[in-house]
């Protein structure tokens, strides 16, 4: 008895799947079309069908969308309380994150997609609800929780990992909240250019 074809967005959504596995095990260089149309049990053309190109079928599986939540109505020391449960919802090893996290070391379209996130999504969500300097207090936010990624979920650091989520949402929650609420520092002048003599 023959098999009941796949659907075409069944299909599409197989090979996504698989990519985004195989890109964040293996990443860009060392995935290829074979390796990825094997995983979602696919003929090789048809993955070029859909994406076109190893690079289209990368851009495709690093889409990434956080559902961000508005934070007008949120207190500006509760917004870290927030955000860090949302993030460990994104970035754990269920997530959609975690993939593109581990591709963004080697690749620039991972990285650009991983800062469009943040410029796109996270920033002007921050900006609506910090005292003031949006720009580098959402840079601050988002370096911290990717450094506590990488560090977490990628290199294995064993306190991070055996913690548990509740106890990393109390660690980060006031670090966030001063990173996001705390007084800004006072710019620095800056020095002139020193010039060598001869």
């Amino acid at each position: 008895m023959a098999t009941k074809p796949r659907d075409g967005e069944a299909t599409r959504a197989a090979i996504l799947a698989a990519a985004q596995a195989q890109f964040g095990e293996h990443g860009f260089e060392r995935t290829t079309i074979r390796s990825v149309a094997t995983a979602a049990a696919v003929d090789p053309a048809l993955v070029m069908h859909y994406f076109g190109s190893k690079a289209g079928l990368f851009a495709a599986a690093s889409r990434l969308e956080i559902a961000f939540p508005d934070l007008s109505g949120v207190a500006p020391t509760e917004i870290a309380g927030v955000l860090v449960p949302l993030f460990i919802g994104v970035w754990g090893p269920d997530g959609s994150f975690l993939p593109l996290l581990r591709a963004a070391a080697t690749h620039r379209m991972a990285a650009d997609t991983l800062l469009g996130v943040f410029a796109a999504q996270v920033a002007p969500a921050l900006a609506t609800v910090v005292p003031d300097r949006p720009a580098e207090r959402a840079a601050l936010v988002g370096a911290q929780l990717l450094g506590v990624a990488v560090s977490r979920y990628i290199l294995g650091t064993p306190p991070l990992v055996d913690m548990t989520d509740a106890e990393l949402i109390d660690w980060l929650t006031p670090v966030l909240a001063h990173l996001l609420t705390g007084p800004a520092p006072v710019p620095r002048p800056r020095q002139p250019a020193q010039t060598s003599s001869t």
